[in-house]
């Protein structure tokens, strides 16, 4: 049966009619579903029902038949996430009325042939990607076609005249492609047509007069593409129309009147056009209207009083156009509106009280030129009202208390009036409330404590104002808090600790205020921190430490003299010692520092800023000092055969952990620390392994044999003190992980650091890829062990929150055994005063792996970044590039190139040439595809190194059994 049936498939691609007189025995319906399946991919097991050797389809999945004649009538296959083309396989189905293929992800072209089944009522292809044009004669013999739609697809092309052949099409739904030129003129000959959209294309040119002729159309959808011209006057005989949108196109001209006769239009989209002129009295005839938008145009004048007759209207937008007046009382009459813009004109007059009376759940009235109090307005306000926007007009008075009445309210703006007075302390009964913002009024008084009870918050704004007295502690009610702009007022005391438990704070602006204190360490646990401005105040003391503060921009804490920090480039100092006060004629032993009572006005006082003058120059003199001992040593210490662990001059250790007021701190996290070697291993060019940004690395050999890296810091100003410096290093320690280098101890003094670490043998990914390490190369096997490996080390650091900000290939380290283990992970951790443009330079020095957001302030530096990073290294790993390639007349940048080479399809090419073909596709062309997801220029497009494990160990079990391919 199985080979019979292949060979009637392949006659049933040439000539179905010729299988038919073959074996007439044989389902039609079977073969050709057969042949259909045989076109598609089903990567859901859909239709797994579907079996050749059944004598009928009936029970298919997807299917319905006639009972009668039990031939297939509808095929229905929604959403079935099927892909491929659609084949001639469905011309066998004679007795077809429904055919279905929506939502799915199928391509290719529509045969022309289709229209053809004479018994085929609907064709629903939409939300697929099918594109190219329609064939010319696609619609000639369209039979009994009720209804078609190709929507949300790629079709291109002009629409075929030959659509004015179907005569019998009641609903027509081309939208949400890319078809261009302008309506067939045959359009209008289609008297049974009911329903047409062809919104969102590229379609131009005035709409062809006849329009009259549709006089069974209920619904005409032509927004979003470029028609011109006016709306015909015969749109008028169209008495059955109920919704009309001829939104954001280019028509112009006025409103014929004759559309004053479609009394049964419910909805009505104008939206931005270039309709001009008044808006007629006769709109208030067209009673049934549900929906009126006529924003974003260029009517003038007043608006109409007849609105007051839409008693069915519920949304209503005039915004964005030359309105003038004030708004009639008439539209108390609009009992059922729920909606209501008139923002963006030039209207005048008070607020109606109308506006609060009605059942209105959105009111918009923003830039216009409404002036008085709101107190009168709201006094009977409803409580559906969710948002209210009056900001940008000449409102003055003070916010009446009746706002708390507004229960529903989520979201009100007055700013940008002349609002005086205290903010109400009725805010905070506004539970629901998400947006607050009062901002550029003359608001004064301080912020309410009750201002904590509106506990939706989201954003709070309420710079440029006269506001005085401390920042509420109530505000840490508002978790959801995620903007809080109290920038430019007259705001004093501390900044409360109480804003450190808003951890959904993206945005702070507190500048331009009188705030004074140091700021809060716990504002460095903050997770979501975007922007943390607090310049232009009266802070002081030490930037908290961490997070976001480690890289803020000093923008942000400006003009606070007393604030201290890497990002004021101003140290901070100990605890100082107060003034000491000498007196030249005592010779008393006295260390009280106090004057004889008869001294009179001989003293000599010394005050901070001398002492620290005196303190500079004896350390400048110490130091040089220092340096020649130093020096002197480092030459001795190298002839010395056993010389005890010394470091370019420090005196000698046995012990861990030690400290010597004149020579330093070393700790080892295990074991003692007995070295080998002396400073010439730090100063001698054979024992160095490499240089990076922060400085040499060098190789030396503990006492029992084992061999130590040691990283040299070069960045020792940056460094902020001691106690951070250790406290960041001994969290370093902690970490372990197969793929990652282990950080063995540290050495400290206040000139010099140093980290020790674990030795890896095996050389750097650079070197294997770039230099033929050892006269090997890398396998695929090898290859793709070291892309999961370094991606399960960067996930492990993510879990700890820990950045690597470093990853590049001279950074991964290969063991004996082939394994990866990522080194100088944490580093930005113990280098505070870092920004991100010194990480730019220092850091991201490899270049190629900076993500784009280092170039952008605004953009939060995340474990993104190390995503980016990874996905170069993945492209490096699998091509043998380097990430960016400098030619004679050309620099080639890796990510473009195998981008580029992916939309041609030839990613393949990409691949090292040394594999020499030795690689499985199936692996190799998924890690490029991943490699490039993950350098996505959009930092949120970019997956999580959890989740980038996950995909790699998907991609390798397939072909677990191809290692021979290494």
């Amino acid at each position: 049966m199985t080979k019979l049936l292949s060979l009637l498939l392949a006659f049933l691609v040439l000539s179905p009619v010729f299988v038919r007189s073959l074996n007439p025995s044989l389902n039609d319906d079977v073969l050709g579903l057969i042949v259909f399946k045989a076109d598609i991919q089903d990567p859901m097991g859909k239709l797994v029902s579907w079996n050749e050797d059944d004598d009928s389809p009936c029970n298919w999945v997807g299917l319905k038949c006639n009972p009668r004649s039990n031939r297939v009538s509808e095929l229905d296959l929604d959403g079935f996430s099927l892909s491929g083309k659609i084949g001639r396989g469905l011309l066998q189905l004679q007795f077809l009325r429904r055919l279905s293929l929506s939502k799915n992800n199928l391509t290719g072209s529509i045969s022309p042939n289709l229209t053809r089944l004479e018994n085929l009522r609907v064709i629903d292809f939409s939300e697929n990607n099918l594109s190219g044009p329609i064939p010319a004669d696609f619609f000639r013999q369209c039979g009994s076609l009720r209804a078609i739609s190709l929507a949300r697809n790629k079709f291109s092309g002009r629409i075929p005249d030959s659509l004015s052949s179907c005569a019998t099409l009641a609903a027509i739904n081309l939208s949400s492609n890319q078809f261009s030129g302008s309506l067939p003129s045959g359009i209008w000959s289609l008297n049974g047509l009911r329903s047409l959209d062809l919104s969102e294309n590229l379609l131009e040119g005035e709409i062809p007069k006849g329009v009259e002729g549709l006089n069974n159309l209920r619904a005409i959808n032509l927004s979003k593409n470029r028609f011109s011209g006016q709306i015909p006057d015969g749109i008028g005989g169209c008495l059955l129309l109920r919704m009309i949108d001829l939104s954001e196109n280019s028509f112009s001209g006025t409103l014929p009147d004759t559309m004053q006769k479609l009394s049964l239009c419910n909805y009505l989209n104008l939206h931005k056009n270039s309709f001009e002129g008044e808006v007629p009295q006769w709109i208030g005839e067209m009673k049934s209207l549900e929906t009126l938008d006529l924003s974003a145009n260029i009517f003038s004048g007043q608006v109409p009083t007849s609105i007051g007759n839409l008693q069915s209207l519920k949304v209503l937008n005039f915004s964005a156009n030359a309105f003038t007046g004030s708004l009639p009382d008439s539209m108390i009459g609009c009992a059922n509106l729920l909606a209501l813009d008139f923002s963006q004109n030039s209207l005048t007059g008070n607020i109606p009280a109308w506006i609060f009376k009605l059942g209105l759940t959105n009111v918009s009235l923003s830039e216009n030129e409404l002036s008085g109090s709101t107190a009168s307005s709201m006094g009977n306000s409803n409580q559906k009202l969710q948002v209210l926007d009056l900001s940008h007009n000449a409102l003055s008075g003070e916010i009446t208390s009746a706002v708390g009445v507004l229960s529903s309210l989520q979201f009100l703006n007055l700013s940008r009036n002349s609002l005086m007075g205290a903010i109400p302390a009725s805010i905070g009964e506004l539970k629901a409330l998400g947006i607050l913002d009062l901002s550029e009024n003359q608001l004064s008084a301080s912020i309410p404590l009750e201002i904590g009870g509106a506990i939706s918050l989201k954003e709070l704004r309420l710079e440029k104002n006269f506001l005085a007295g401390k920042i509420p502690i109530s505000l840490e009610n508002c978790s959801s808090l995620t903007s809080l702009i109290l920038s430019q007022n007259n705001l004093i005391g501390p900044i409360p600790t109480a804003i450190a438990k808003l951890i959904n704070l993206q945005t702070v602006d507190l500048s331009f205020n009188n705030l004074t204190g140091s700021l809060p360490r716990q504002l460095a646990n903050l997770p979501n921190l975007l922007s943390f401005n607090i310049s232009h105040n009266h802070l002081q003391g030490e930037l908290p430490a961490g997070g976001f503060f480690n890289t803020i921009s000093p923008f942000s804490v400006s003009g606070n003299p007393s604030l201290c920090g890497s990002a004021v480039n101003r140290s901070c100092p100990g605890v100082l010692p107060k003034p000491i006060v000498l007196n030249p004629n005592s010779s008393s032993d006295s260390t009280t520092g106090s004057l004889p009572q008869n001294l009179g006005h001989k003293k000599i006082i010394l005050s901070i800023s001398a002492l620290i003058a005196i303190g500079a120059a004896a350390v400048i003199v110490i130091g040089v000092i220092a340096i020649t001992v130093l020096n002197l040593r480092v030459r001795s210490s190298t002839s010395r055969s056993a010389a005890a662990f010394t470091l370019s001059g420090i005196d000698e250790y046995s012990h861990s952990p030690t400290t010597d007021a004149n020579s330093g701190k070393l700790v080892m996290f295990s074991g003692d620390p007995d070295f080998s070697t002396g400073a010439h291993a730090l100063l001698n060019k054979d024992c160095e392994l490499g240089r990076g940004g922060f400085g040499a690395v060098y190789r030396t050999v503990l006492r029992d044999g084992r061999p130590v890296a040691i990283k040299k810091l070069t960045v020792s100003s940056l460094v902020k003190s001691q106690e951070d410096f250790e406290r960041e290093v001994k969290k370093l320690g902690k970490i372990r992980h197969p793929n990652l280098v282990a950080l063995e101890g540290y050495y400290w003094t206040p000139s010099l650091q140093l980290l020790i670490s674990e030795f890896v043998s095996g050389g750097s990914l650079y070197k294997h890829l770039h230099e033929g390490l050892g006269g090997n190369f890398l396998s695929w096997n090898e290859r793709f062990n070291i892309i999961l490996g370094t991606a399960k080390s960067l996930a492990h650091l993510h879990q700890l929150n820990i950045i690597h900000y470093n990853l590049k290939s001279s950074n991964v380290l290969i063991d004996s055994s082939g394994e990866p283990k990522v080194g100088d992970f944490g580093l930005a951790r113990l280098l505070p005063m870092l920004d991100r443009y010194v990480l730019s330079s220092k850091i991201q020095s490899a270049l190629g792996y900076m993500a784009p957001e280092f170039a952008c302030r605004t953009v939060k530096i995340t474990e993104k970044c190390d995503v980016y990073g990874f996905g170069v290294l993945v492209l490096e790993v699998v091509t043998g590039k380097r990430p960016v390639e400098y030619m004679e007349d050309d620099v080639v940048v890796l990510c473009d190139m195998v981008r580029g080479a992916l939309e041609e399809n030839r990613v393949e090419e990409c691949v090292d040439g040394k594999l020499q073909g030795k690689f499985p596709a199936d692996e190799a062309i998924p890690v490029m595809k991943l490699g490039l997801i993950c350098t996505s220029q959009v930092p949120s497009n970019r997956p999580d190194m959890g989740e980038v494990v996950n995909i790699l160990e998907l991609i390798r079990c397939p072909s677990e059994g191809q290692e021979e391919l290494g």
